[in-house]
């Protein structure tokens, strides 16, 4: 039996800032935005158009605001790849994105972590060939 990991959730406040966030200033690709119902869309995401999507997810009670920006607890929990670190590093930063260090050689690969707008901490990784 095969299985895949195709999509993960990020809760967020609202969809449209989360949406322009996401497309704007991390150049992510919108793939869906469908209302369910007055309340509620199914918007998706992803860094390209293949691989794995992101849900943003739109908190609905109290407990679920209180994890926008921290569902893994502080630590870094997603893990953006790319093939020109430089380029996208330079790119995150002339559009305001907030570094929590600067760039670091390590044995896998160069890296870097970021916050996005709610606080979650990613990675940003050039894998060594």
């Amino acid at each position: 039996m095969a299985t895949t990991l195709g999509m993960i959730a990020i809760v967020i406040p609202d969809y449209d800032e989360a949406i322009a966030h996401y497309v704007n200033d991390l150049a992510f690709t919108l793939i869906e935005d469908t209302e369910l119902s007055p309340e509620k869309r199914w918007v998706v995401i992803a860094p390209s158009t293949s691989g794995l999507q992101i849900l943003l997810a739109k908190a609905s009670n109290a407990a679920q605001e209180a994890a926008i920006g921290n569902s893994t607890g502080g630590r870094v929990g997603f893990f953006l790849y790319t093939d020109n670190f430089s380029e996208t590093y330079e790119n995150y930063l002339a559009r305001g994105i907030e570094f929590t260090e600067n760039p670091r050689s390590e044995t896998f690969g160069q890296v870097v972590v970021f916050r996005d707008k709610y606080g979650n901490k990613w990675d940003l990784i050039e894998k060594k060939l």
